[in-house]
């Protein structure tokens, strides 16, 4: 738990030193293709405007997830982190 700390507060540093904000944030998540991870996922950021796009592996096991947003600061960017840790399966990139 306090490496995933640590990493946050890594981050946010360097969120805040590189990027103006308001600005736009790409998240790319990978997630299985067993469950509605990738529903979940929608659903985690349906509210914010997101462009939402999927693709699945030449496997077809797992599906990666990118969702363009706008965020307000780094706080923000990591609370949609800490939202989509919760998701069974997910691996965020």
């Amino acid at each position: 738990m306090a490496d995933k700390e640590e990493f946050y507060n890594k981050l946010k540093i360097q969120l805040e030193d590189t990027t103006t904000f308001p600005s736009k944030y790409l998240y790319k998540f990978i997630v299985p293709t067993t469950g509605n991870q990738v529903q979940e996922v929608q659903d985690l950021f349906n509210n914010g405007g997101a462009v939402i796009n999927t693709k699945k592996s030449r496997t077809g096991k797992y599906i990666s997830v990118s969702v363009q947003i706008t965020v307000k600061s780094a706080d923000d960017v990591i609370k949609y982190y800490r939202k989509a840790e919760v998701i069974e399966g997910i691996i965020s990139l």
